[in-house]
Formats: C-alpha cells, structure tokens, sequence
C-alpha cells in the first residue's frame, strides 16, 4: 500500500505518549487499534466524499453551460448523472465504520476492519480516475467542443454504476462474508 493512503499506519504513529501507554494495556489495546482502524477509514471516506462532491460540482457546470446552449438532447441524462453522482457521494458518507453491537451475533474483527481499509484505499484510485474524466469533461465543454458530449455523459455513466456496485459490496467486506 502507498505512502499517501496509509492513514492507519500514521494514526499509528501520531498517537500521544498517554495513548501509547494506555494503548499496552491488555483489553485497552485491542478497543484502541480497532478505533485507529474506523479512524482512518472515516479519513479515506472523508477524501472520497471530497472528490465526489467536487466532481458533481463540476458536472452542475456542465449541466448549466449545456443548457444555456440548449442541448436538449443531453440534459435528461445530464440530470441524471448529476443525480447519481449526488447518490453515491452521500452513499459514501454515510457509511458503515465497522462497528456491531454488543450482542451481535457476527462481530467486526480487526481483519475485517483492514480489509475496509484496503478495500476503501482501492475506491481513492476509481474515485481519482472519475474526478479526472469529469474535468476533462467539464474543460470540453468549457471551450464549447459539445461534440462528444452525449458519448462522455453515457461513459460517466458507466464509471458510476461501477463505482457504486463496488461500493455496495463493502458491507460483506467489513462482516468478512466476501
């Protein structure tokens, strides 16, 4: 895992010297490092909600410049997209940490909680990758080349309903069922 998405590993590090005392008491220790785990996922999912927020920004730019230009044709599926990008964010957002109740009958492991980790560090590169594609998108638009414009709102579509699919399964991820 890269230097820049291992927020457990710098949690780790960064905790003050009463919490690395507490943190070698037996019981305490393991609350402790499940806390940093569901910390430093909160922190990915934070960066995830950003980029997504900024990128259905964007696409409200773009979806107001195709409508002054009266792109009919494109401004359903604009909404849309719009719509959807709103969806997934929020989906993100408000997300498991990982936590069951105490009478549970299937508990979060600490595993479990490294594979979220890991499963939501893979999301930072798709979330990247589609931040990328809407300002490219947005830059088009912006110099008035609409020519592929329809091509590009179906292709984000796409990524979207991807993203969101692989989101979906982080639920087994966190209860160690996938």
């Amino acid at each position: 895992m890269s230097e820049k998405k291992d927020f457990y590993e710098k949690a780790k590090k960064q905790m003050r010297f009463s919490e690395r005392i507490l943190a070698e008491i037996p019981g305490f220790r393991g609350y402790k490092e499940k806390e940093l785990r569901r910390e430093s996922d909160k922190l990915i999912r934070n960066h995830l909600y950003r980029k997504l927020s900024e990128a259905k920004s964007d696409l409200k730019d773009v979806f107001q410049e195709l409508s002054d230009r009266r792109l009919f044709e494109v401004l359903t599926n604009m909404d849309r997209l719009v719509a959807k990008v709103d969806r997934i964010a929020e989906k993100v957002n408000h997300a498991s940490y990982g936590y069951t109740g105490f009478f549970n009958i299937v508990k979060v492991k600490e595993e479990n909680l490294d594979e979220m980790i890991n499963f939501d560090n893979q999301l930072v590169d798709d979330v990247e990758n589609l931040a990328s594609e809407v300002n490219t998108f947005k830059a088009e638009v912006m110099k008035q080349d609409i020519k592929k414009a329809k091509d590009r709102i179906q292709h984000l579509t796409e990524t979207l309903e991807a993203l969101e699919e692989t989101f979906d399964k982080r639920g087994e991820v966190i209860l160690g069922v996938s």
